[in-house]
């Protein structure tokens, strides 16, 4: 059976099958090779744990990290930062393949939308590229504010809303022209305009959101298309579960699509680029020990510059 808070039905307040993503991500967990396409989550599960971890004197005594999958983060910190990590995902295969970690570990089957953790329970949520997929983002917000203790600290990274424009734009131009109309072939994703707004009603302060962005280039549609079988499906289990997906595309749209993506986007060498937008965010819970946030805009220091992370993070401390 599904973990507590999977979605059963489809409709606006529900775009995405949970179901259907525990059973994508369980079986991409088994799969051979995973290292193959584990560049992306690699690279953003070490920038969240920059965040949380190098270069700090704090000490996390219990940290939970939400949607591990393999433990893209659990491998990038050490026993001076957590000394406890508790790593859930709702796949349970992703948990029994995880990556070893000098940190001791547990491991918990559960749903980012229905936490089964007391409130006031951890020091540090962290969570990369999980929660893109979640139907009801200000509840899991809501959820991870509500399980750390006053002063502890959630740091997080998810897709942004221009991830892939150049494969949906030219997927969308395609079938327009050869079919009539388009579906969506890509998870629809939050905006960033969106996010700290949803942080600040989950109840989080001295909020820091920052976005970035990871290109890679392609020789074509086909090898864009190929690459993310295996990022998507066979390693991070991110294949498009919405409940309005199209179960294929035709091949004379495919290869119009291709066409337009190396008209609008191809490189001068014949490649063609696919961009990946990353949101940052860090969110306090609030102590009286805390200082006032500064005034809006006068951040001095972004993601992008991980040697001044623990200037971001001290932010609210006196």
């Amino acid at each position: 059976s599904p973990p507590a808070g999977s979605s059963s039905g489809s409709g606006a307040l529900s775009p995405f099958d949970r179901r259907l993503k525990r059973k994508q991500k369980n079986w991409a967990a088994v799969q051979a090779e995973p290292a193959k396409y584990d560049y992306l989550r690699e690279e953003v599960g070490a920038a969240a744990a920059a965040a949380g971890g190098p270069g700090r004197s704090r000490t996390f005594p219990l940290a939970l990290d939400l949607g591990c999958g393999r433990g893209y983060i659990a491998r990038h910190l050490t026993k001076e930062t957590v000394e406890k990590l508790i790593q859930v995902d709702i796949a349970e295969n992703a948990l029994k393949n995880t990556v070893q970690s000098e940190i001791p570990t547990v491991s918990v089957v559960a749903d980012e939308e229905c936490l089964p953790f007391k409130e006031d329970t951890f020091d540090l949520v962290v969570s990369s590229l999980s929660l893109h997929w979640v139907n009801d983002l200000p509840r899991a917000f809501r959820e991870i504010h509500q399980v750390l203790k006053p002063d502890g600290v959630f740091i997080g990274a998810m897709f942004g809303g221009d991830t892939l424009y150049e494969l949906r734009c030219s997927l969308q131009l395609a079938e327009l022209e050869r079919e009539g109309g388009f579906s969506p072939h890509v998870s629809p994703f939050t905006a960033v305009s969106d996010l700290g707004r949803l942080l600040s009603r989950a109840g989080f302060n001295t909020l820091t959101v920052d976005t970035d962005e990871i290109q890679v280039n392609y020789p074509g549609l086909f090898e864009v298309m190929e690459d993310l079988q295996g990022k998507y499906i066979l390693c991070m289990g991110e294949s498009n579960c919405s409940w309005n997906r199209k179960p294929l595309l035709h091949r004379e749209t495919m290869l119009a699509a291709a066409a337009i993506y190396q008209e609008m986007y191809g490189n001068s060498d014949g490649s063609v680029p696919a961009t990946f937008q990353i949101y940052y965010m860090i969110g306090w819970k609030f102590h009286e020990s805390q200082a006032r946030p500064a005034q809006r805009g006068s951040a001095t220091v972004s993601f992008g510059d991980l040697a001044k992370i623990d200037g971001l993070l001290s932010r609210g401390k006196k």
